[in-house]
């Protein structure tokens, strides 16, 4: 397929920080119609300012989802690009996540990039062409413990991608992932504050501390394979607008060798050394 027309609209999720922010600000300033979305459309103002679209959107909500995809087409036409950004990082023992946090990790990462992607399709079919990147993560190859939910759920758009990319490749419609490593990002905040405080008599209170601890470390941008958001966003880019997209592309150290080093290193080894970067008896060094 071609590249997708500058005069088709980007429309890209989860737009108020980190990855979405620096994506949208790439495609506008390459000179696509982007129209950056957000829960809250007060934090879009300074994509506004770049000359974005901006729109409210709540991947979550059916009728946010319905209403921002209308209005899109609407304004534009059919979606040219569609970037399924928005993502909710759960951490945190799986006995202690509630089932209203698993649903809304799932709502987010999965149910909600997968609607998204079912109301734009209808769209890019009619054009005979389209594209569907979908931000999935190394945590959807490799899987970490303290981290089960968000892993669950980045699986699942995985298994999203494989399914969907040959369903819709006879439309002229790409779909690719981009799976990143660690990067620089306000996520490293609120993975922290999404690990559950169930008190002082959790059996797990010195493994949760221990979690936070681990994941501040592993993304810090002092730390080895740890990326500048730019680099993600180059690549989300360059898979939103090249004329011959990769089914996937893995972003940084971490992302091309990890799943490797998993693979060959065995369950047992991978349980031992995690063990000992995450420990349940003693506070992480």
């Amino acid at each position: 397929m071609s590249a997708p027309s500058t005069t088709s609209p980007v429309l890209i999720t989860g737009c108020s920080s980190g990855l979405g922010k620096a994506t949208a600000m790439l495609c506008r300033k390459a000179g696509y119609l982007t129209v950056a979305t957000a829960r809250d459309p007060s934090t879009l103002a300074p994509l506004a300012a770049l000359g974005c679209d901006t729109l409210q959107l709540d991947v979550t909500d059916e009728a946010s989802r319905t209403a921002a995809v209308a209005e899109v087409e609407r304004r534009h036409g059919p979606v040219g690009v569609l970037v399924n950004n928005a993502g909710y990082g759960q951490y945190g023992p799986l006995e202690e996540i509630s089932p209203q946090a698993l649903h809304r990790a799932f709502e987010t990462n999965v149910f909600g990039l997968l609607r998204m992607s079912q109301l734009v399709i209808p769209g890019m079919r009619n054009a005979r062409r389209g594209r569907i990147v979908n931000i999935s993560s190394l945590a959807g190859r490799v899987t970490a413990q303290g981290g089960g939910v968000y892993h669950m759920t980045k699986y699942a758009v995985e298994a999203i991608a494989d399914a969907m990319r040959p369903e819709v490749k006879p439309f002229g419609i790409d779909l690719v992932s981009v799976l990143p490593g660690p990067f620089v990002s306000p996520y490293r905040d609120k993975v922290i504050a999404s690990i559950p405080d169930t008190g002082p008599d959790s059996p797990y209170r010195i493994y949760k501390r221990n979690i936070g601890a681990y994941m501040l470390h592993f993304l810090d941008p002092k730390t080895f394979g740890t990326m500048p958001v730019e680099k993600v966003a180059g690549v989300v880019f360059k898979a939103a607008t090249t004329s011959r997209p990769r089914p996937r592309y893995n972003v940084g150290f971490w992302a091309n060798f990890g799943p490797v080093g998993r693979y060959l290193a065995g369950d047992r080894v991978v349980d031992w050394w995690m063990s000992r970067e995450i420990p349940h008896d003693r506070e992480r060094k």
